[in-house]
């Protein structure tokens, strides 16, 4: 639900494309599919709503801080872990959510920039994605008293991309709804994902009986993103304040931004030519 009222910050236009590297491929088990990217569709954005003139000084405003899923599927399949780097005067300011939906809510009165630390899975990604969100609690501009009932959303839009994925990757996210693949190359089929599952088994029950690790499928006993719960935001308390990002309104922004340059240059043009024309004053 759209709400004009809401008072909104958003970055989606031209979307950013973050690349992650998935590391090291030196293991036999980890081979990847060349010339193939894997895009994820996110948003970090943060909801915060004024509690009102009888607030405590140094509690005005609920506030949550979130990664989510660009059309609020569950990003649990490619994101293992977020941490959020809280300002240093709350307590515990180092917060880990571990599971998805990767969202966290807080009380306080001032805006500041949460630092954004995303973990993949291990045969997604090795290295971790940081980020960083500016905390907004009152509006750009000032328009009267502040409403407890419109919050002011502010969020922005990345999509993660991984080139050359690992085939155990690729064959575990391509049919999830949150990530994006394009058509594979001609003749290339992937094995089912129940093969990289009894690898991970295997190596989970290697470990157990021998102290073995052998690396064929991710790490030991973090098989949980194959028996993915239910983590999407789409029934999230505050899902309906979300913005709508989609491929159509992106493409909508784009076109109309290039008509309104390609307007601006004509008139520029015109005024030019009317310059040229006009007879020298003596």
């Amino acid at each position: 639900m759209e709400d004009s009222n809401v008072e909104r910050f958003s970055a989606s236009t031209p979307k950013p494309r973050i690349g992650i590297d998935g590391g090291d491929d030196n293991k036999n088990w980890r081979r990847r599919v060349n010339g193939v990217e894997v895009s994820v569709p996110i948003v970090c954005g943060s909801i915060a709503f004024f509690r009102g003139k009888k607030a405590k000084e140094y509690r005005t405003h609920n506030w949550t801080v979130y990664v989510r899923g660009a059309t609020n599927e569950d990003l649990g399949v490619v994101i293992r872990k977020v941490i959020f780097h809280l300002h240093p005067s709350f307590k515990s300011p180092t917060r880990v959510v571990d599971s998805p939906p990767f969202t966290l809510s807080e009380c306080g009165w001032g805006e500041f920039k949460i630092d954004i630390t995303i973990f993949f899975h291990a045969d997604a990604c090795e290295r971790k994605l940081e980020l960083s969100h500016l905390l907004k609690l009152n509006p750009e501009i000032y328009s009267g008293p502040q409403s407890p009932n419109v919050p002011v959303v502010t969020e922005s839009y990345n999509e993660i991309v991984f080139p050359d994925p690992f085939e155990c990757f690729l064959s575990r996210v391509i049919n999830h709804p949150a990530v994006h693949v394009p058509k594979l190359p001609e003749g290339f089929n992937l094995p089912p994902p129940g093969v990289f599952l009894l690898w991970s088994l295997l190596n989970h029950l290697l470990l157990l009986v021998h102290g073995f690790h052998c690396n064929v499928a991710g790490d030991a006993g973090d098989e949980s993103y194959y028996k993915m719960k239910k983590g999407d935001t789409k029934d999230h308390p505050l899902s309906h304040w979300f913005s709508k990002f989609s491929e159509a309104d992106e493409l909508f922004k784009l076109t109309a931004t290039r008509q309104k340059v390609q307007a601006d240059i004509a008139e520029l043009k015109r005024q030019l030519v009317m310059v040229d024309v006009q007879p020298e004053q003596f």
